[in-house]
């Protein structure tokens, strides 16, 4: 059986920032993130645990400042009612770690109608080049 790391784990392999955000549930500043603008093709990985979230031919710009995507890989994510902050929304998590990842709306341009609204903390990348 495989065993979680611990908080003190988690906080010796990330950032205090990625910590905030993926162990805590955090929120970083929009239009901060590096990946936000990032426009190469490849797949959008779990910062925490490397497990592949969303390709780059599911991103899009939503103009809210987090990087976006309209579909995200089959059983990579799992769902969570989040009532905090005066609002019900649907937070995402990372299905392999439980890392906080953001959340996800029904208002999407796209043709799924979907957008998963993403800290780009929690997102690692890896080009189609590497």
């Amino acid at each position: 059986m495989l065993t979680k790391p611990s908080s003190d784990e988690w906080k010796e392999k990330l950032t205090e920032e990625q910590y905030k955000v993926c162990r805590l549930g955090g929120t970083e500043a929009p239009f901060s993130g590096t990946l936000l603008h990032n426009d190469e093709a490849g797949v959008y990985q779990c910062v925490c645990c490397h497990t592949a979230l969303f390709t780059s031919d599911t991103k899009f710009n939503s103009g809210c400042g987090w990087p976006s995507f309209d579909a995200s890989i089959d059983g990579a994510i799992k769902y969570l009612k989040d009532s905090s902050h005066g609002m019900i929304r649907t937070e995402i998590r990372c299905a392999n770690c439980d890392s906080h990842l953001g959340h996800v709306f029904d208002d999407g341009p796209t043709e799924t109608g979907t957008r998963y609204c993403v800290n780009s903390i929690s997102l690692g990348f890896e080009g189609d080049n590497n």
